[in-house]
């Protein structure tokens, strides 16, 4: 049994998987850390003060989402021409990422600000918490061009196999965005430290001090991987030209247009089924906020390992080593199982205390930890459609996963939850039975598609390794 074990899996492959999945994963749990303080704070306010931040949040991951599809069109270029031995053309996509961050940071700068006061009313956001849920939503995407150099460059380096300094970045990101979120939401007041009593100034301002905070951290996030990047030995812009070069950005958008198409499309269907629910009720949408928050958590090594995925697979494309691709294929859908079959459990188990956390609403507590429950049950299934789809972005093959994405978004989770919710009249339990039918879905069309062999594109050329 050993025996066969060892012949199917080449675990070799193992420290250069996990080297490049460990920050990645790392990076990510102190972002969930800090969405978990963030959401507690916010939570201690009230439960109108957690549904008036998580009310709009879904509006943001469309906007975050089509500008990390342009990073997926400029991580599989690098990634790839680092496989083939071309340095001097992954340096030259540096400086068509930086004209790439200027015009999408801008472009999201201005549609953000100038739709703050109507995506509340959108997103049917209950008329009491849309003024402070606007203003909210104003703040914080201000500096979009900053988080979209956050995004683009932090992409960048993954794709040169440099995980640990977006993680260190990151890190920076979340202590500042932590420590003024406990100046600026909290009022002046008295603490009590191991028995010491002092004064703690603060400035009172509740969600508007949530939302400064995390504007400044993005800002800090920003200017930080800039630097990085500018002084990079392999991926510094200096010297480029930053016109517009469609050498590069033909292959590139190739890639990122599929993908930022299917972002596009997940995430609006994102928002619509936010809107469904918002109509539900406050305690819907707060159990849903948090529930969203908990879950995040234990997608951790999914999408750590998607990272890792994603630039091997490139890196293998390049270097036109197809054994290469499917010992790869292989053993991180096996690691990745594995991994999601732990966080599943955990989170099944713990889903009560970890809604706990975050309110002292008995109804929010028993909805979150029932919708939380189902999910468990159906991350390991999804867990190996995240990892072929990184695969497949490694290579560049974003149109396949653009049509399943979408056929399972509008097709199962949004009609399904309409029938369910706005038809039917019934809760939010319905609506998380649709997304997972739809996490379902994802994990047959995508498991079809990798046994048929049609994922990797070195299977239809010849000579190769």
């Amino acid at each position: 049994m050993q025996k066969t074990i060892r012949r199917h899996f080449e675990w070799g492959m193992l420290p250069v998987i996990f080297a490049l999945a460990w920050p990645t994963m790392l990076e990510q749990m102190m972002q969930t850390a800090v969405q978990y303080i963030d959401t507690a704070m916010v939570g201690s306010l009230g439960t109108e003060a957690t549904a008036a931040v998580g009310a709009t949040s879904t509006v943001g991951w469309l906007i975050g989402s089509s500008i990390s599809a342009f990073g997926v069109g400029f991580l599989a270029f690098v990634a790839k021409a680092i496989g083939a031995g071309d340095r001097a053309f992954a340096a030259k996509a540096s400086s068509q990422a930086v004209l790439a961050v200027l015009v999408t940071g801008t472009f999201f700068t201005i549609a953000a600000l100038s739709l703050s006061g109507v995506v509340p009313v959108w997103m049917q956001v209950d008329e009491k918490i849309r003024d402070i849920a606007s203003t909210y939503f104003f703040i914080i995407y201000s500096p979009m061009l900053f988080r979209a150099a956050t995004t683009i460059f932090g992409t960048l380096l993954r794709a040169a196999g440099d995980t640990k300094t977006p993680m260190q970045v990151g890190i920076v990101v979340n202590v500042v965005n932590v420590v003024l979120n406990f100046l600026m939401i909290y009022p002046t007041r008295e603490i009590s430290v191991f028995g010491f009593e002092f004064t703690m100034f603060g400035f009172g301002w509740g969600v508007i001090g949530a939302a400064v905070a995390s504007a400044i951290a993005f800002v800090v996030g920003g200017v930080r991987l800039t630097i990085v990047l500018w002084k990079h030995p392999m991926l510094s812009p200096k010297g480029q030209s930053f016109k517009p070069d469609w050498t590069v950005l033909k292959p590139c958008l190739k890639v990122a247009l599929p993908n930022m198409l299917q972002r596009f499309g997940t995430s609006l269907g994102y928002v619509a089924f936010a809107s469904m629910i918002n109509s539900l009720g406050e305690i819907s949408t707060a159990a849903h906020t948090i529930a969203n928050t908990v879950e995040s958590a234990f997608y951790i090594p999914g999408y750590g390992m998607q990272t890792a995925a994603a630039t091997l697979a490139g890196n293998a494309y390049g270097a036109r080593d197809k054994k290469k691709m499917q010992d790869l294929a292989k053993l991180v859908v096996l690691l990745e199982v594995l991994m999601m079959v732990v966080s599943g459990s955990l989170l099944f188990i713990f889903a009560p205390n970890m809604m706990g956390i975050f309110s002292n609403n008995e109804e929010v507590i028993r909805l979150g930890a029932t919708v939380l429950r189902m999910v468990a049950v159906s991350e390991p299934f999804y867990g190996v459609s995240i990892i072929l789809e990184g695969m497949m972005q490694g290579v560049g093959k974003t149109m396949t996963p653009f049509f399943f994405n979408i056929a399972g978004m509008w097709g199962i989770r949004i009609l399904g939850t309409f029938i369910c919710t706005q038809l039917l009249d019934m809760t939010l339990v319905s609506a998380w039975a649709c997304m997972i039918s739809h996490n379902m879905l994802l994990f047959a069309l995508f498991t079809i598609h990798y046994l048929r062999g049609k994922w990797n594109p070195l299977n239809r050329e010849k000579n190769v390794i």
